[in-house]
């Protein structure tokens, strides 16, 4: 399976805000002459956003599903001094650093659950990858689903891993289900969850949960209100992905009770 990687550009033109997303995420421009969705590190849950982010985007490839390339992206601070709208200026002035930025599908139009086609393989790994990742915002109300050139992609994973707001209890989440699986937009066509098993046990393997937690930039887990070290953060999600591994059974039960 080849290696991960992430290139990393810098913003050059701030076009326009997102304002559907509860984080004002923004189109901009980047050195590389490529359009990105930029998620900014100084949203409302900051980093730890950003890393749920890069680790469920590149779970979701690994596993085969389609999911725009991510990049890291540098923000000076030119663009707040220059913003008219205050409520931009602050975002982009918490954010100069390092961000994260998806790249943009034009004219991609969003997942329709009454219209839209989908197999029943690639709809079963949606929705076990966002019950092993405790993803809360795949519902069809905002299904954070794209269609483009007639295949469906993956985007917005940003509400996954909640457990890590709080790594005083995050052993607790080890063990469990997830119940809201019920409420996600895919569920009655996740006929196939027993084949999407297997093919992500074997597709989510030690090195490679390894190698996509340690795409997680230094400083978007470094914070004065953790208790918790970077490298041990690293190892606690390393042991929450192999703990989730091996609930995968019930998780496939769970979601066909559900449905």
């Amino acid at each position: 399976m080849n290696k991960i990687d992430i290139r990393t550009v810098n913003v050059v033109q701030y076009i326009k805000p997102l304002r559907e997303g509860g984080s004002m995420p923004a189109i901009v421009k980047a050195d590389d002459g490529f359009l990105y969705v930029l998620k900014f590190r100084g949203a409302g849950q900051g980093q730890k956003a950003l890393v749920a982010e890069l680790m469920g985007g590149e779970l979701a490839r690994t596993i085969g599903l389609k999911m725009p390339e991510l990049v890291f992206m540098h923000l000076d601070n030119t663009f707040s001094k220059t913003e008219p709208d205050e409520e931009i200026q602050d975002l982009l002035k918490f954010s100069v650093g390092l961000n994260l930025g998806l790249h943009f599908l034009s004219s991609a139009i969003t997942f329709d659950p009454l219209v839209s086609k989908i197999d029943a393989l690639t709809a079963s790994k949606v929705v076990l990858l966002d019950s092993l990742m405790g993803n809360i915002d795949r519902t069809a109300k905002n299904p954070n689903l794209l269609d483009w050139n007639n295949e469906l992609w993956v985007i917005d994973n940003g509400a996954s891993f909640y457990f890590h707001h709080n790594w005083n209890t995050y052993k607790n989440h080890l063990t469990r289900t997830f119940p809201l699986i019920k409420d996600h937009v895919l569920l009655d066509r996740a006929t196939e969850l027993k084949e999407a098993s297997i093919l992500i046990k074997n597709a989510l393997t030690d090195e490679k949960l390894n190698e996509i937690i340690n795409l997680i930039p230094e400083e978007w887990l470094e914070s004065e209100s953790d208790d918790l070290t970077p490298t041990e953060m690293r190892a606690a999600y390393l042991e929450y992905f192999k703990a989730k591994l091996a609930l995968i059974d019930s998780l496939v039960k769970e979601a066909e009770d559900a449905r």
